[in-house]
């Protein structure tokens, strides 16, 4: 039996992990990656809202986040592929979040340039997706650096990592909107005509922050780069014996050089073998359908909050700014949660509690007061803390350390698969709604919203219940006790 004495003991414990200074360097990869979901996620829409895109519009705006649905088909090319002088300067990782970065500030400043969103809106398009394949791909290689941050015989502290991640990505794209949003309000009150596309320009400066950021803190340790340099040395030490191979390397050197796609096969093969192949097509399962929930309120959030009345600073404050700060201090909460009562509880109660909260945007529809909003919104980043650190501590369990890169990826392509394909008809379902209730602005436009919110809390169930069904075969790798399933 537990006792409050062995629960604040084990409190303390949790939260001596984060001390370690690591913890520090995954916030900010977390803050990198959620960053530009703020340029093409909440910006864009309310942008494209104001300009009088239709929500269908919106929702299909989203089908640019199919990139980090997709990710996992290059994240071979991240790990291999050097990137000239900023690789040897930077090192790998860095290389390619430098890169990634100064592309997304290209396309900002692109955004800027533009006259308008509605008229330009296939330019809108294409500068977004540059900044949605540019996250695509650093995410790649940052969360490769947040999973080999800690070694594999650290397992106690993922759940910690996870949390950090969570809180970082969280201060990204919801403190970015306390920044973003309100800014481009005031340039609007001010009477300037582009404030959308000054407000584009102006986060240019977050971008190049956040590259100096990488530059100075992300360095790797002493012994990280001998490691690297003895990695290289003992690439081009393969690369110059290829030809003089002896008969017994010969072949597996000869095959890797001429038949590339096994950087693709070799990783998926392992992850059967490691899962064997009922347990693995539902775990992929679940993963492709527990956020799918999630999503779609998402997509829609923004809009939902301007139709019934609120500002884009009341949504700043509260859904960016309060929201993010409950995120946070949850995380950190859902991390002790998951290490006191395991991955699979975490997960299911996260899950189900994230689903249940969705029916207080079914009351904020009816009732749109600045203290509901406040409750939907503590509530909702609550359950999605806790479910989120689950979630990436999961994922991180199930990645075999050999193919970290490409297995986390093609794991989170499918968990972003809901969040980006699926969730581009939610505006679609909620002009359907309207059309099939015969709703308008003026009427019944509550019960459209209330039916959707409705909709969204059934969405995350059955991923659930594919869960409940295979965890007891995996239980062990998430613990650590063996590596495949026996």
């Amino acid at each position: 039996m537990n006792t409050a004495a062995d629960t604040n003991i084990k409190m303390r414990d949790i939260l001596r992990l984060y001390a370690d200074r690591r913890m520090a360097k995954i916030l900010l990869l977390g803050f990198i990656s959620g960053f530009p979901w703020l340029l093409i996620g909440s910006m864009l829409a309310l942008w494209l809202k104001e300009e009088g895109v239709s929500r269908t519009g919106i929702g299909l705006f989203g089908i640019l986040f199919s990139v980090y649905a997709v990710n996992a088909l290059w994240a071979p090319l991240v790990d291999k592929i050097r990137i000239p002088l900023l690789h040897r300067l930077f090192g790998k990782r860095r290389a390619w979040i430098l890169l990634m970065q100064l592309v997304i500030a290209c396309a900002l400043f692109g955004m800027f340039l533009l006259p308008g969103a509605a008229e330009y809106r296939w330019w809108v398009a294409l500068f977004a997706f540059m900044i949605a394949l540019a996250s695509a791909t650093q995410d790649v290689a940052i969360d490769a650096t947040r999973i080999e941050m800690l070694a594999s015989v650290e397992a106690h502290k993922i759940g910690a990592g996870s949390a950090m991640a969570t809180s970082g990505w969280w201060l990204g794209f919801g403190g970015g909107k306390v920044i973003a949003l309100p800014l481009v309000e005031q340039l609007q009150n001010m009477g300037i005509a582009n404030a959308w596309q000054a407000g584009y320009l102006a986060m240019i400066v977050i971008v190049v922050l956040s590259m100096i950021a990488v530059v100075v803190f992300l360095r790797p340790t002493e012994e990280k780069e001998e490691k690297e340099k003895k990695e290289e040395k003992e690439k081009e030490e393969i690369a110059e014996t290829t030809t003089t191979a002896t008969k017994d390397n010969e072949p597996e050197v000869i095959e890797i050089v001429t038949k590339p796609w096994r950087l693709y096969t070799e990783p998926l093969r392992d992850f059967i073998t490691r899962y064997t192949l009922k347990p693995a097509l539902l775990l992929l399962c679940f993963i492709i359908f527990f956020k799918i929930g999630e999503a779609f309120l998402g997509r829609m959030s923004v809009v939902f909050y301007k139709e019934i009345g609120f500002s884009k600073s009341d949504i700043a404050l509260l859904s960016g700014g309060l929201g993010t700060i409950t995120v946070c201090l949850f995380a950190i909460l859902g991390s002790f949660f998951n290490a006191r009562y395991g991955l699979l509880k975490g997960i299911i109660l996260g899950g189900v509690a994230m689903a249940m909260t969705n029916l207080l945007f079914v009351l904020l529809a009816y009732y749109p007061e600045k203290w509901l909003f406040t409750i939907a919104v503590v509530a909702d980043q609550f359950t999605t803390s806790v479910s989120t650190v689950a979630f990436v501590a999961f994922l991180s369990q199930l990645c075999d350390r050999r193919h970290t890169a490409t297995h986390y990826a093609a794991l989170a392509s499918l968990g972003n698969l809901s969040r980006t394909v699926f969730a581009a008809s939610s505006g679609v379902v909620v002009d359907s709604l309207q059309e099939y209730t015969g709703a308008t602005a003026d009427s019944g436009l509550a019960d459209v919203w209330a039916i959707f919110f409705c909709l969204t809390v059934l969405m995350v169930l059955p991923s659930l219940f594919i869960l409940r069904s295979v965890y007891p075969r995996i239980a062990p790798i998430m613990q650590g006790t063996t590596t495949k399933i026996l």
